[in-house]
């Protein structure tokens, strides 16, 4: 948190938050965004743009920060102070507005999308040779998860424009980030670099999952073979990496525990290379552990713990609503994908 500033909160809503006026933080609130959108593009019914217009838009009002430029959405509400603002917060945004857009056809859709990425390209600079810092209060590192959504963002601006600064900034992300963050012995990404050049080496499926997306929307508009090789071998990567092999209580290939969101992300990938390469084996390894989870869920109200997948594991006391968000994203999604 910036020093100085009031009503300091720590990212993620828990003990920490010490304010009586306790919400959620950007981070899931957005992940409903995503998932109306999804239930909208799977059933066109206009109680989700209803939906969308009534209750998460103005929700995410309350996050719109416009005491400093560029304006964005900070990381919690804007009634009780300043908060930082993470790039990576307002890019998914950025994409949610474009698939809003792409549903509705409200111009202010594509109009919130563009001021967003006013903000991320203020968080790009030469250091590094390029590439986009995670947090504006914080610029010690440049991560995976604010380069490569932003890569997928500036490709689909560039889509729905046809503004060529668009693919050029999409471009060069997506080649600045394999470029550093890559692992060149198995495909998949490390997360950050710090500004010494330090690796943070954890690798976390929504990273390899966005650049799989990237160069997925990059093989679309540019045809160029370099992008089906990357997405084949990447594809291949994640499945490999963050699936397991069946055993002998379950016979397919189901994914990991590990944070659900991450995974949803990592879907987005997935979905966006079935659509050029035509390989359904890794959805359908999606689609089998989505089926089982929900046909083997104990908790009666139907929501998950945030790191479940196929293994019961321990009641924690609570349910995330990122996680919530998340796995409504997925299986709407799962259940517009034709599958052969």
């Amino acid at each position: 948190m910036q020093r100085g500033l009031p009503n300091a909160y720590s990212y993620l809503a828990g003990t920490d938050t010490v304010h009586s006026d306790k919400v959620a933080y950007l981070w899931p609130t957005s992940g409903m965004f995503s998932a109306v959108n999804a239930l909208l593009r799977a059933t066109g019914d206009a109680h989700y743009k209803e939906m969308l217009e009534e209750l998460v838009l103005p929700g995410l009002q309350c996050y719109y920060d416009t005491l400093r430029a560029p304006y964005c959405y900070q990381s919690y509400l804007t009634r009780v102070g300043l908060s930082d603002r993470f790039y990576d917060d307002n890019i998914w945004l950025g994409i949610d507005f474009l698939e809003s857009y792409e549903l509705t056809g409200n111009v202010s859709y594509l109009n919130s999308a563009e001021q967003i990425w006013e903000f991320v390209e203020s968080g790009r600079d030469s250091v590094l040779m390029d590439g986009i810092y995670w947090c504006e209060q914080k610029k010690s590192s440049k991560n995976a998860c604010s380069n490569a959504p932003a890569s997928v963002l500036a490709l689909k601006l560039y889509r729905v424009t046809r503004n060529e600064v668009y693919l050029k900034a999409g471009k060069d992300l997506y080649h600045w980030t394999k470029n550093n963050l890559q692992d060149t012995d198995d495909y998949l990404y490390f997360d950050n670099m710090k500004l010494d050049g330090r690796i943070g080496k954890a690798k976390y499926a929504y990273n390899s999952g966005q650049m799989l997306q990237a160069a997925a929307l990059l093989y679309q508009l540019t045809g160029e073979p370099q992008y089906m090789d990357d997405i084949q071998k990447l594809s291949e990567a994640c499945s490999t990496y963050f699936f397991e092999e069946p055993t002998r209580n379950f016979d397919f290939r189901r994914i990991k525990n590990g944070n659900v969101w991450f995974v949803a992300i990592m879907l987005r990938g997935f979905e966006e290379a079935y659509i050029v390469n035509d390989d359904s084996r890794y959805l359908k390894d999606f689609i089998q552990t989505l089926d089982y989870m929900w046909k083997h869920n104990a908790n009666d109200n139907h929501l998950f713990e945030d790191d479940q997948f196929v293994d019961t594991v321990t009641d924690k006391g609570y349910k995330w609503l990122l996680t919530q968000a998340a796995l409504i994203e997925m299986y709407a999604r799962l259940s517009t994908i034709k599958i052969e």
